[in-house]
Order: C-alpha cells, then structure tokens, then sequence
C-alpha cells in the first residue's frame, strides 16, 4: 500500500471526483462511516457513550461533523465544539452542518467555547474525536486550536480518535507544529499519510486505521510514490507454502555465523528465531570454545566449531572453512555476538566479499564494515543489513543516531542506493530500502521489543525466509513485519514491560498464522 504526501492526496481527492465523478460529499459520508465503525471496533459499542467532536472549519471539520450525526444514530450522545462560528464553516463542511442539525442535534453544538468550556466538555466525555486541522497544516498551531489540543491532551484518561491525521502533526515529515493531539486511534482515509509513520507522528497517531472512502483502487495505483506500507494482506501472501509432500530440505538450511565468549545467547537466539519462521534445518559456526555451551542451549539446531583466538573469537585462520560452511547452505547470517576483536574484524573483512549466498549482515559484522563498506558491492547476492540507529551512524562518517532518526528515510535510501544493499533500518516504524529506490515502512512493532536480543530473532527471522528462497528484499519486508507482529503478540498478552527477545520467539508461529492485522 502506497504512503503519500499531503499534496499527493489532495491531488487523489481531485482526481476521484473530477475524473470519477464522485460527489465530495459522497467522500465525506463513507469517511465518516469509516470513523465510526473504527471507533467501534476499537473502543466496543458506542451506544450511551458521551463523545465530544472538536472540529475546525474546512474538510476535517465536516468530517467530524458527518461522524456526529452518524453516532446519533448509533444511539450515542455526540457534543459537536466547534472553533468557529457556523457562518465561517467551508462548502462541505457547512452541509453536514446543516445535516447533523436537521437530524436534531441543534443543541448539542457549541461554537466558539471559551476554555473553560472545553475542559468542562472533555471531562464528561467518555471518548474524543479530533477533526480540527487535518492535512492541510503547514504552520504553527495558535490560538483557540492551540487552547483546544493543549486542554485534549491534558486529559490522558480520555481515549481520541483523529479523523485523518492527529491535528498539530505536519502530514509529510510527521513534526510537532507548536504541538500536537495524542491520539489513541487515528483513522486515515485513502491511503496512508507519511506524517503518521515518521518523526513525532509515531508518538502521536496511536493505533492507525487506513480506511477505503471509495477512491478508484486504479487511481491509487497511479499515484507516483516510492514509499509503501507493509501490509498484512501482503505479508502472508508473500510466505512460503506448506505442501503436503514437503520435507525438511524443501525449506532451505539457513547458516549462522555467530557467537562468542559470553554472546552465544546471541547466537542461539537467532538459531531459534530461524527455525520458528519455518527453515527446515538450521547450523550455527561458532568458536570451539563456546560450541559445547551453545549446543547445550540448541537442541534443533546443528552447530559447527569454527577456529578461535585466545579470546575464544572467531579466528582469521578460519576463513576457508567458513567460507565453505557457508556455500554448503542455502542462505547465511553473519554478526550476532561475534565481537570487534582485531583478529575477528579481519576475518569479516576477507569473508565479505566471498559471500555468494543470500546474507544478512547484522550486530558485529556491521561495526566490522565501519569505514569499509565498499566491501558489500562484491556479494554476489544483495546484502540484507539490519542495523539499529548507533550502528547506522558508524557506518557513515560524519552521522549520529540522532541525525540517523531525524531522516530514517532519507538515511536508509542513500545508504541502500550508493552501497548496492538493502538496508533494514531497526527502530520505531522500521525503514526497509531497495537499492533501486522503493522503501517500504514496517507498521508492526512497539516499545517492549526495546531490549536485548530483539535484533538477533529479526537476524534470524530474515534469514530463515531467505533460506526459503525469498528473494532479499521480500525476505527483509516479511522478516520485519512478522517479527513486530510477533511483538505485538507478546506485548498485548504480558505488556510491554518485561517482555525479552525469547517471548517473541515463541510467537512466531501465531503471528504467522494470523488470519488478518490486529
């Protein structure tokens, strides 16, 4: 599913009734509709519920407005506030005025609140609806607007709905302006706004509903964007099979190289991880020195011990055998738990341009090719490489983390296009980018998976799909969007609080099965 601009929706919105000839209203209306049973879904019936509406003047406004008349017939009690007088309301926005006054709500409207009127509206709510700004915002929120979201969001205990995009959150690059509604479901209409996936959006849009209003599948097609979301639809469709005649070899041997003095939870982790996603075997190159504990922690996993230094790393001199290790497997993992040992490092820096199996390179293998990432344009395969923020920026010069997250997209597609690679960028809302320009955004996921280990299962994960023969960038999407769901899993059922890389191993196998998103 493609993500757009503000300005490319806009352009989709003209176009579908113009070209179309879909009444605006017509949009309107089945927006509206699409609030409502979001809502539903999310918060339970609606019926008695107390629901205050605060809309602006143009489209947002009348799509709060159409979403209070619909909520009367839900046998709820909506209090539309508005921030305007009536006369001042836009074209559309005006009729559904007209609409929801007709249909008895005359009473129920109040324009032009003082503050204290707001609070007071808010806390005898049971639920808030946002319809104040939309994507139309391109300068600082001030005024009653500003008074209005300041007063929503200092009432935490109050659940809102964002009708489009929380109001204050710029609709392409997602930042604060002035400040910003939290919502906790926003409902996006036609196609996903970039705003809600990037920047501060992600703190702001809570769960995001993307809902068809009845623009032509055909125009949203058309739209010119390299960016797209991840879908569940697409995701499931995008696994390997499971046919009846299969046996453990028609899922691929996925080969890991990891490991270490004190890290072979690294590499077991990733072991485990590759046979949850479904690859038939799985092998493990690991120091000598540690292969006894790691095989005590494996049980369906193979291992193999590879030569080591005195630190129990992995050795250069080990170089041949890993490199025929790896041309005995169908896909290779490279980095978790292996160290930045001088010796190690080395042997990283001989291996990479050797491999000629699909790869991820994770963890150590990523500060190996700091300063030396002209290495990945010899795989014969794209390289798939996971990195989280800090190992981004040392994989550039003159980047932090921070500059990292400030442009993850822009970050992950430079690195992607001028190092031949796809770049799996970890964090909230993962960036996946292709080489060739496309990028796709991962919507799964949430702060649990914020400890150790979650990297290795999504090492694994990746690599386990690649042994299935999915191609590199499939591999990569599939792999980050299974792995937060997966997460989600773990997180609805234990909170978010606690939760370790083992729990979401152990719910690989439901995230898979799932039938539809959660």
């Amino acid at each position: 599913m493609k993500i757009v601009t503000a300005a490319q929706m806009q352009a989709l919105d003209r176009r579908a009734i113009k070209e179309a000839r879909i009444p605006s209203l017509s949009l309107m209306e089945n927006a509206g509709t699409a609030v409502v049973v979001a809502m539903e879904q999310t918060f339970g019936s609606l019926a008695g519920k107390h629901v205050l509406i605060v809309c602006g003047k143009g489209n947002n406004g009348g799509d709060g407005l159409t979403i209070g008349r619909l909520l009367r017939r839900r046998r709820a009690h909506p209090k539309m506030l508005l921030l305007t007088r009536t006369g001042e309301l836009s074209g559309d926005a005006k009729t559904m005025y007209r609409r929801f006054v007709s249909a008895g709500g005359a009473s129920a409207v109040y324009a032009c609140p003082s503050a204290d009127r707001i609070r007071a509206l808010i806390n005898t709510s049971h639920l808030i609806v946002d319809a104040l700004l939309g994507t139309g915002l391109s300068s600082a929120v001030a005024g009653p607007y500003q008074l209005a979201i300041e007063a929503i969001n200092q009432s935490p205990d109050v659940p809102v709905t964002a009708v489009d995009l929380p109001s204050g959150i710029h609709a392409d690059t997602g930042a604060v302006m002035g400040v910003a509604v939290r919502a906790a479901l926003t409902v996006t209409f036609g196609l996903p706004k970039l705003g809600l996936y990037v920047g501060q959006g992600i703190d702001h849009a809570g769960k995001i509903h993307v809902a068809d209003i009845g623009i032509p599948q055909a125009y949203a097609e058309e739209v010119d964007s390299q960016i797209s979301l991840t879908t569940h639809q697409e995701a499931r469709h995008l696994l390997p099979a499971r046919k009846p005649s299969s046996h453990k070899g028609t899922y691929g041997h996925a080969g890991i190289v990891a490991g270490s003095a004190g890290k072979t939870g690294a590499a077991a982790l990733a072991a485990k991880a590759a046979l949850r996603v479904g690859a038939g075997l799985v092998t493990v190159a690991t120091p000598s020195g540690v292969n006894d504990t790691l095989e005590a922690k494996l049980l369906e996993a193979m291992t193999v011990p590879m030569p080591q230094t005195k630190a129990r790393t992995l050795a250069r001199s080990g170089l041949e055998r890993l490199v025929a290790f790896i041309n005995a497997r169908s896909a290779v993992a490279v980095g978790p738990g292996l160290t930045t040992h001088p010796e190690t490092v080395e042997l990283i820096h001989a291996l990479i341009p050797r491999l000629e199996k699909p790869s991820v390179l994770d963890a150590d293998a990523l500060n190996a090719l700091a300063g030396r990432t002209s290495l990945l344009r010899d795989c014969k395969f794209l390289p798939i490489l996971t990195p989280h923020p800090g190992e981004m920026a040392r994989l550039q010069e003159d980047t932090t983390p921070q500059s990292v997250n400030a442009d993850r997209i822009g970050t992950a597609t430079r690195f992607a296009r001028n190092r031949r690679a796809i770049l799996v960028l970890k964090g909230a809302r993962t960036v996946i980018a292709h080489p060739e320009g496309p990028v796709a955004i991962c919507p799964t996921g949430n702060p649990g998976m914020a400890t150790a280990g979650t990297g290795d299962v999504l090492t694994g994960m990746i690599v386990g799909l690649l042994a299935q023969s999915l191609s590199p960038w499939d591999a990569a999407r599939v792999g980050s969007y299974f792995h937060g769901l997966a997460g989600d899993l773990a997180a609805a059922e234990l909170g978010p609080a606690g939760m370790t890389a083992g729990d979401l191993i152990d719910r690989i196998p439901y995230a898979l099965s799932q039938t539809a998103s959660r």
